[in-house]
């Protein structure tokens, strides 16, 4: 779903699309889902039909005006369409190959783990939720489902973009798959988890075409508004005309007002401007989601995200590198550095984590420790476990284990042996520091720590000093001990953190502050991720993690990256910057039209109006046609910004809606008048009136 980031408009297969749907969209059952441009597409069926009444001799105006009026009406209709139109774009052409990547294929379908000898072939387009399928190297997956044994590499490519496969395994957080994801090592027992045609691609494939989008809360208020704002402006435009025949036959003149005049200023008036590009904002937001890899289960989600004041941030991975490193050998009770070096490698050997690794690392790189004959030893490695939590070996009547200090302190104790207050101060100073203290012990007797280091990622401080400046605070989750976890919010500069995290803490959090009046958003990969993922207000759950926890979320980052809460929270916030940048700019534009359509419709019948004609415009003609060409041709000016989005800058929100006000209140009011006057000046010089 990745794809190389370039501009839309470069693309032709997209622009002939959105060019032929600007058409499709002329039908009324379409139209009609947006109120402001219904009007204006009932006001160019209007002038139309009097166009050809002109023609037969019932004028309203001279044919080639209302010709012109209700040519520039139909551009209108059609630019706002070619707006909704492009802004589905990108997303019609995502699902085409998301849905060439879906195929019907033959899965093996069997009855139970033990019996994989026995395989029925069927089409995927059969299974049902809890059927369990044999999937071998080669094979596609034939529906999201979850691991229930075995262990192989996966290619999701055809989800995520990233060509790298992954590990899926039984058990734990890794045991989801997607349905068209293709088995490329070894083989997996799958239990299907999902309906016929409800599987995560077919939610893909509706969210990014389009099609399951539904307008949101804020969406549909802006909306309302609008069309209270197109109800007032049609009343004023009949009580004008109906003034305009008063004043007319009272001072013995015919009415100079035609109601295509009229239509045009209605139309010039109304909100049109945000009206056309509503929708194609909105479409374009979930579009810049799905661009960042993130799969928004609602419109309703994003703009959460732009309303967040409350960040829950995993430590591991979000905030931290995620693989602590050994640094130091520290000795205890006068023993002796090499003597803790040598015996902590000898526990580390069968440790593939990254911070056994980083032990062996280390002893080699302090005192050249290497080349073991482990099979000479006669060593049996003891594995860590979360009940003992402690690993080591033993070899020719030696025992070493290494794990965390107290767990170590009660094996030495039952062993005979004692814990030092030396021993207790290093394990307490190392954690003040932020990083993970392991005790290593030999035969019964403590001989040192090793210092395990959290490494911050560069720069996060940086951007949680920036989110605060938003008015935004972020809490750092993490499994620590409290004096670990608040070393390390102290250097990653977050505002709070949770330590020694479990679900039930999470879930308490995150309902205190939404009883304060808070939204809050966290990530979360796990089963037991899922209840704080339900409750949150903006949920990601990663795509590497249980089916349990993309149920809870309202977005699946595809990408599984920690980090992209926070972009997708700017993403939120610049949707909702957009809407209201170009609401201001609208609204705005209406000052401009009042001067030049105002004086061109009743400067007949009052002469004082001209003084409002500071634009000195050419003639009242010249001046309808000016002020309609320009409330066409700004939709179509306004398109790009529309789809990119006003750019996002991490500054308070007061300061944002200043600078918003002064570009797009006061741009909007001096704009069109530059523009109706060049307009003017143009459709003169050429002769056109």
């Amino acid at each position: 779903m990745s794809e190389k980031k370039k501009s839309i408009f470069s693309d032709k297969k997209i622009m002939t699309r959105a060019l032929k749907d600007s058409f499709v969209k002329l039908d009324p059952r379409v139209q009609i889902k947006n109120p402001v441009m219904f009007m204006v597409y009932v006001s160019a069926i209007l002038t139309l039909v009097l166009f050809a009444f002109a023609l037969c001799g019932v004028r309203d105006a001279q044919p080639a005006f209302i010709l012109s009026v209700s040519v520039i009406l139909w551009l209108t209709v059609l630019f706002a369409n070619f707006a909704e139109a492009i802004a589905e774009g990108r997303g019609k052409a995502q699902a085409d190959t998301l849905r060439a990547n879906r195929k019907d294929v033959t899965a093996n379908k069997i009855p139970s783990p033990d019996k994989k000898d026995k395989i029925q072939h069927v089409p995927s387009g059969n299974l049902v939720k809890g059927d369990i399928v044999y999937v071998r190297a080669g094979e596609q997956i034939p529906g999201d489902g979850e691991v229930i044994e075995g262990a192989a590499s996966v290619d999701e490519s055809a989800i995520t973009g990233e060509s790298a496969p992954v590990i899926r395994e039984s058990g734990g957080d890794r045991s989801a798959v997607t349905g068209g994801t293709t088995v490329v090592s070894d083989w997996l027992v799958i239990r299907i988890t999902s309906e016929p045609g409800e599987s995560f691609l077919d939610k893909m494939i509706a969210m990014v075409e389009g099609a399951a989008r539904k307008k949101t809360p804020n969406e549909i208020a802006l909306q309302i508004l609008l069309v209270a704002l197109s109800m007032i402006f049609l009343l004023v435009t009949v009580a004008l005309y109906a003034y305009s025949l008063f004043s007319a036959g009272q001072m013995g003149q015919p009415n100079p007002t035609s109601v295509t005049a009229l239509v045009a200023l209605l139309i010039c008036l109304a909100p049109t401007t945000i009206g056309a590009l509503l929708s194609a904002i909105g479409i374009a937001g979930m579009s810049r989601l799905n661009q960042a890899n993130v799969l928004a289960m609602s419109g309703r989600a994003i703009e959460a995200a732009g309303d967040v004041d409350i960040l829950l941030l995993d430590k591991t991975g979000t905030i931290t590198l995620g693989n602590r490193q050994a640094g130091e050998f520290i000795p205890v009770d006068g023993k002796d550095k090499r003597e803790l070096a040598d015996a902590a490698q000898l526990a580390s050997l069968a440790d593939e984590t990254p911070e056994g690794r980083s032990v062996v690392v280390l002893a080699k790189e302090e005192y050249g420790i290497r080349e073991r004959k482990i099979g000479q030893m006669h060593a049996r490695f003891i594995p860590f476990t979360a009940k003992t939590r402690m690993s080591g070996v033993d070899y020719e009547g030696n025992e070493i284990r290494k794990g965390a200090a107290d767990a170590i302190r009660e094996y030495v104790i039952s062993k005979g042996g004692s814990f030092s207050s030396e021993c207790e101060q290093i394990v307490t100073d190392i954690s003040k520091q932020g990083g993970t203290p392991l005790v290593v012990a030999k035969n019964g007797n403590v001989l040192g720590v090793i210092h395990l280091k959290d490494i911050v990622k560069h720069g996060v401080k940086d951007k949680f000093s920036d989110l605060r400046k938003m008015g935004i605070k972020t809490i750092m989750i993490t499994g620590d001990n409290p004096l670990t976890a608040s070393a390390i919010a102290a250097e990653a500069g977050v505002d709070d953190f949770l330590a020694e995290a479990t679900p039930e803490a999470k879930l308490t959090m995150i309902r205190d502050y939404q009883a304060h009046g808070h939204l809050v958003a966290m990530t979360g990969d796990g089963t037991n991720d899922a209840p704080a993922l339900a409750q949150a207000d903006v949920a990601v759950a990663m795509n590497t993690g249980t089916q349990a926890a993309k149920e809870a979320g309202n977005m699946v980052d595809l990408d599984s990256s920690p980090t992209k809460l926070i972009e997708i929270v700017k993403i939120g916030k610049q949707l909702l910057m957009t809407r209201g940048a170009l609401t201001t700019f609208s609204i705005a534009n209406d000052v401009a039209k009042y001067f030049a359509i105002i004086p061109a419709l009743f400067v007949s019948l009052y002469p004082g109006l001209q003084a409002l004609n500071i634009m000195n415009l050419h003639s009242a003609q010249s001046a309808i046609i000016s002020a309609i060409i320009y409330n066409a041709l700004i939709i179509v000016a306004l398109i790009p910004l529309a789809l990119k989005g006003v750019k996002y800058r991490e500054v308070p929100a007061s300061k944002m809606l200043s600078k918003n006000l002064l570009v797009y209140g006061l741009g909007g009011i001096l704009i069109p008048f530059l523009a109706i006057k060049l307009i003017d000046v143009i459709i003169v010089g050429m002769g056109i009136l």
